[in-house]
Order: structure tokens, then sequence, then C-alpha cells
């Protein structure tokens, strides 16, 4: 008996002694077509032992059995299996699986996969996105998805857009959707400042996108249907479009971009208008006097007013991926001219974003920034003023015998070269959009995240209309009229997840619920002037501000409005003494002859509660609950919640064994 236990304990040792013989250090570098991948994942399969390459690509593992097989990974790559063999040395070379990046996409507050999708979703990455001249990220995607329509409410440079998903609901309200820029809900106003009607119409707002460079979008995901989008809550009516902007993922040992391109825009088409010895010749076909309208000159307004624009892009960025972590920075200079002189938009960025991981890959932190510089020039140009009230209605009724000399004056018309020569309008808008979060893995399958947004934009405008203009009838003719505007809009946000994830034998759960809270600051100021000293139109800018800093710097307490004339100064109080118009002493020294301005400064707050399930019995049957609580500052007490629930099924008809186990009933027809 003791023989046969000592004979087992031999037996048994001779058997580690042999296995640890065996057991080897297994070293070398995992790459793909273009350098070292750092950061990728090397496992011996079947066990936990694995480990991660470092910044060069390298990796070593040890206690590696003789007949085990190694399986190398990659985001974004086909995962490779290699058997050891007894080899020491094992290096893997990956490929890029582009099935596996598109599958996983962008939801709200989270991700999923397109066969676990249940709404309605649609994503455009990078490598799909529209090229030539982008000068806004939703022209990247336009006519990409199916049944998302996106236009330009003009021509100009930085013109306004419009997107339908879900057509048109609200009557008078905005029925774009909702953007969200890397987990932070923009506010959706018109950051640039609004312009004012100085007798030619008002302009079209500009388009709060502007300030995000195209060059920086890894990919845009439209979600289109309730399901999808019910996470949002309110906001959400008219769609969301969730744009994640680039990161440093690719950029393996580290990596510089440089592009740059020159386009140029000419009109597509312009009208046949008479030329001068047409036009004279219909006055004397309708019996008019053909001297009276004669003043000399043939002249070709369209040819005038429109020219060959040149525009520039020049864009650098720095990416890598240091295998913990990854970062990319960019810088971007663009300026695009409109085919109207005039026009144009000038727009510099500087974008980083970072992420790095920490207790063996547990904690995340991910940080996104971007700052931005939009510089608008616009001629006059406006959607109120009628046919003929701005620059391209005179334009197409101008009579082709008066010369192109703004000097020249028949007291009554609006000549074109007027309108451009006299007229100025520019915009310079400043923004910052930053968010950081932190996700921590509390145990496996459960993850609480934090995110914090923040978004601020400045905005300054200045109009000028010279009293040199003729054929106005508003009074800028010899007198001038002038406009200045600021707007300030704050966007802070705060959002707390939690996120669970179990698979079954046969199911998987998925369970998100969620807190949020969002404020949005507006404030700013409107001022218009009128009887200017100056003809100069950047005189004209100063000699507004220097009548406001006076007018402002004399009144004491706050106040919402205020005019000034030669009747004196009154300003118009809501809080906290006086209401209503109060007549104050006028200041001395002020260059212009009236003044009126307008202030605005208000604060919303919006507070919400979500959560979201998704259940998957047997990968073919997918189910999705959601539900959403919004609180917004802009309702009553007694009613100041609304609650956005929905449901989705989803049947993964590929996942059914019928279908492929023997083919359909055929029918046979006589």
């Amino acid at each position: 008996m003791k023989n046969n236990f000592l004979k087992g304990l031999v037996l048994v040792g001779a058997f580690l002694c042999f296995s640890m013989a065996k057991a080897q250090t297994v070293s070398g570098t995992v790459s793909d077509a273009t350098g070292p991948l750092p950061g990728a994942n090397v496992l011996v399969k079947g066990t936990s032992n694995g480990t991660q390459t470092d910044f060069d690509g390298n990796y070593t593992l040890d206690n590696v059995a003789s007949g085990a097989v190694l399986v190398f990974s990659y985001v974004g790559f086909s995962s490779k299996e290699i058997p050891v063999n007894g080899q020491s040395t094992i290096n893997a070379t990956l490929t890029e699986d582009a099935q596996a990046l598109d599958e996983v996409i962008v939801i709200g507050y989270g991700t999923t996969t397109k066969e676990d999708a249940t709404g309605a979703v649609a994503v455009v990455g990078s490598e799909d996105f529209n090229q030539g001249v982008i000068a806004s990220p939703e022209q990247l995607i336009q006519g990409k998805t199916a049944g998302v329509q996106i236009t330009q409410t003009s021509g100009e440079p930085g013109a306004g857009v419009q997107v339908r998903i879900r057509g048109t609901a609200s009557v008078r309200s905005n029925n774009n959707p909702l953007f969200v820029v890397d987990g932070v809900p923009l506010a959706g106003n018109n950051t640039a400042a609004d312009g004012a009607d100085l007798g030619a119409g008002t302009s079209s707002a500009k388009n709060p996108l502007n300030f995000l460079n195209p060059n920086d979008i890894e990919s845009m995901t439209v979600l289109k249907d309730a399901s999808a989008t019910a996470i949002y809550g309110s906001r959400a009516a008219n769609g969301v479009i969730l744009i994640t902007t680039k990161s440093g993922k690719a950029g393996q040992g580290g990596k510089f971009e440089f592009s740059s391109n020159t386009s140029v825009s000419v009109a597509a088409k312009t009208f046949d208008l008479l030329d001068r010895e047409q036009y004279l010749d219909a006055i004397d076909q309708y019996g008019g006097d053909r001297s009276a309208l004669d003043f000399g000159a043939d002249t070709d307004w369209q040819d005038y007013l429109m020219r060959t624009a040149f525009s520039t892009d020049q864009n650098l960025a720095y990416s890598n991926n240091y295998g913990s972590g990854f970062v990319r920075a960019s810088f971007s200079y663009s300026d695009q001219n409109g085919i109207i002189r005039n026009s144009a938009q000038e727009r510099i960025t500087g974008r980083v974003n970072l992420s790095q991981r920490f207790l063996d890959d547990k904690l995340k932190i991910d940080f996104n920034g971007t700052i931005s510089r939009v510089n608008d020039d616009a001629p006059m140009i406006t959607n109120t003023a009628g046919s003929t009230g701005d620059l391209l209605g005179a334009t197409y009724f101008a009579n082709p015998t008066w010369p192109t000399d703004p000097t020249f004056s028949t007291g009554n018309d609006i000549i074109p070269s007027q309108a451009l020569e006299y007229f100025k309008d520019m915009t310079n808008t400043n923004r910052y959009l930053a968010n950081i979060s932190a996700e921590y893995e509390i145990i496996e399958g459960l993850k609480a995240k934090i995110n914090l947004g923040y978004d601020e934009s400045s905005a300054e405008k200045n109009q000028a209309l010279s009293g040199n203009i003729t054929g106005l009838s508003n009074g800028a003719p010899v007198n001038g009229k002038g406009f200045f505007a600021n707007n300030y809009n704050k966007n802070e946000l705060f959002d707390a997840t939690l996120n669970y994830t179990k698979d079954f034998s046969n199911s998987k759960l998925e369970v998100l619920v969620g807190y949020s809270y969002q404020s949005f600051k507006t404030a700013g100021r409107t001022v218009q002037g009128f009887g200017y000293s100056s003809r100069n139109m950047d005189e004209m800018f100063d000699e507004l501000e220097m009548s406001r800093n006076i007018i402002e710097n004399s009144i004491t307490g706050s106040y919402q409005q205020y005019g000034y004339d030669a009747d004196g100064l009154f300003v118009n109080r809501l809080f906290p003494e006086i209401s209503g118009n109060e007549a104050l002493s006028a200041p001395s020294g002020v260059p212009l002859t009236a003044v009126a301005a307008d202030t605005y400064d208000y604060t919303d707050e919006l507070q919400s509660y979500f959560g979201r399930v998704n259940y998957t019995l047997m990968e073919k049957y997918i189910f999705t609950f959601t539900l959403r609580a919004d609180g917004s500052s802009r309702f009553g007490p007694d009613n100041r919640y609304g609650y956005f629930p929905s449901g989705a099924f989803a049947w993964r008809l590929d996942q059914e064994d019928f279908l492929w186990e023997k083919p359909f009933p055929r029918l046979n027809f006589v």
C-alpha cells in the first residue's frame, strides 16, 4: 500500500517537473501594415495568462506551454491565433477588420452593435463622408442617409442649415434635430449675434455648427425613430445626430497628418439680362423716354457683383496610441469666400482629445476639447427685403446704362455699387466646447460614469450703412445707420450613469440608469445708432461703441432698455424698485444723434432621470425599453416634468434555423 502511494507521488512530481520544463517565455512584436501596434492584447488561449504590447509593439509572456496557442487582438483588427510549437519568438501582423469597426455604433449614453439595435439608427463614418469643399459638419452626410433632408438657407459661407429627420413637427419652433458632440447636447440656438433691419431687411441666422472642423469628425450617427431618440427626452422630438470626433486610437507610435486644399467657386448659372442696347430698345418699344434713361454705360451688373472665389483649408493633426491611452491634437485654418463680393467666412480651430486608463484598466479618463474663432463678412443680402430692397434684388433690376461708380445716384433707386460699397457687416464668434468623463468598473459588468460638459460662446456683430448711400427712405442717406450686438451663451452639463451588463447561458441583459442636469444661460444686448458724423464704416463702428459706452456708464442700477436722442435719455427698468420708463439726465459727448438699446439675460435649466433596458434572448429576439423624465424650469411647478417612454422589439431572422435547413416551399401555378 505504501509502495503504491510512493509511486503515485513520484509520478505526480515527475509530471509537474515535466510540465514546468515545457513552460517557456515567448516574446515578439505585434504590428499592422504601417508599423507596431502599442496596446495590442496577447493572450494564451483558454487561460487568463496575457499581456499588452508596449510603446514599440513588443511583448513578453511567461509560463507559456510549448503546445499553447497565442491569441493576438486589437480594436478594429481581426484577431489572429498562432500555435507556439516550442517557439520563443513569435511576431504577429494584424489586418484591419472593417466589418468589426462597422458593427459598433454610438447611441444615446452608450454604444451597441448594428445587430442589436432595435431603433432606426444610421451611421456614416469618415470613409463614407462627402468630399470636396465642406464648410460645416452636416454637409459631410448630405445625401448619405435615407430620409434625412439637409439644405442650406442660402449660398453664402456659413449660412444656416435645415436638417429634417422626421419631417416638420412644429409650427413655430425649431424643427432641427438635437446635436450631441462627444456626449454634450448642444443648446441649438444661434450662437452668432443676429443682425438688424437697417432698412434693407434682416439677414438669416448662421449655422451653429460652424465652430466644428469637419476634418476632426470620425462619424455621425442619426437616431431617427422614437425608440432610438427617447433616451434624450423632449429635445429629441425632431431626431438626434450624434457627432463623434477623431481620437488617437490609430496613431500607433505617433503620427502626423497634414492636408491642404484650395477650391475655386463660380456661379453655376446666371440670368440672361438685357444689355445696354437691348434695354434702351425695350424702352422705345414700350413708349418710354430713351434719352432720359440712358446714363451712358454698358454694365453687366451680375459680372460686377459676382466673382471667382478662391477658398483654402489647412489641417494639421498629431495622434499617438501609447498602449494605456491615446491622444490626438489638431489645428485648422479655413478661409471660404463666397461668389458674391464681400461674403466670406474665416475659421480657426484647435482641438485636443485625450484618453487614459488607470488601475489595471478599471478606470478610464477621457477629455475632449475644442476652441474656435469664426469671422463672418456678409453683404447686404437679406430674406425680408422684397424683390428690389437688397443687393441681389437691386442687381437684377438695375439699369445696365448706370455706371459702376458708387458715387453715381439717380436719387430714387438703390444702386448695386452703393449697396456693395456702403454697407458693412462683420461678426466675430469665439467658442469653447469641452467635456471630461471618468468611467470606473466597480465589479465585473458594472460600470459607473460621470461626464462634465462646458460649452461657451461669445459673439459680436457690427453693421453700418453709410450716409453716402441713396435711394433708401429709412433715414440712412446723409445720416447713416448702425447696429451692434453681442451674444453670450453658456451651456453646463452634468451626467451620471450606471451601466450593468450580464451574459447568461442563452441571453444577455444590459441595464442603464442615469441622471442629467443641464443649464443654458443666454445674455446679450442690441444697440442701434442713427445720425453719424462720419461716413467711413469703420469709423461708424467706433462712433457707436463710444456712444454706448458714454450712455451706459451714465446709468446706475439695472435696466433692460434705454433710449437717447435730442430730448434726453430714458431707461426701462424691470427690477427691483422701479418698473417702466424713467427719465435721466442726458450725458454729454455722445457723437450720435440717437441711440436705442435692449438687453436680455436669462437661464433655463433641465433636470432629467432616464433608464434603458436591453434584453437579448438566444441571439434572436431583442427587447428594448426606455424611459426618460424631463423637468424644465420653463414650466410651472404643477406641470414641470414630462415623461417619455418607448419600447421596441427586433427579430433576427438570420439566426433562425428554418431559414437554412431547407428551402422555402415552392408554389406551382397551372
